[in-house]
């Protein structure tokens, strides 16, 4: 087998939930519905990179009951993107945002 380069990835932009206490202003609010407004500001933001979005990567903590699903595919999908767009859920505990960093470089970096 031929060794192939990696391709060089580049963070352009990044956005987060805000962080709440427990039982707190954001108890009611659906992860996954929280995680759509973190779609709709990148689109916004970066309308010229949303036209090639093949993948999206989440990273998401503790999730439990009806929250545990795929929120970074659920996301997708409230936000209003292309239902052909995949997205994946990364679940790291305290590390799930940097993992789910990570795990999108990985994936552009070798062609995924």
């Amino acid at each position: 087998m031929a060794a192939q380069s990696l391709r060089s990835v580049y963070v352009l932009d990044a956005v987060r939930t805000p962080i709440a206490k427990y039982a707190g202003g954001l108890a009611t609010v659906r992860p996954d519905d929280l995680a759509a407004h973190l779609v709709i500001a990148l689109s916004k933001r970066r309308a010229n990179v949303i036209d090639r979005l093949d993948q999206v990567v989440f990273g998401a903590t503790n999730q439990a009951g009806e929250d545990n699903r795929n929120v970074g595919r659920m996301a997708l999908l409230l936000a209003g993107m292309p239902y052909e767009v995949p997205g994946v859920t990364v679940n790291r505990l305290c590390g799930s945002g940097l993992e789910a960093v990570a795990d999108a470089t990985r994936r552009i970096a070798v062609g995924e």
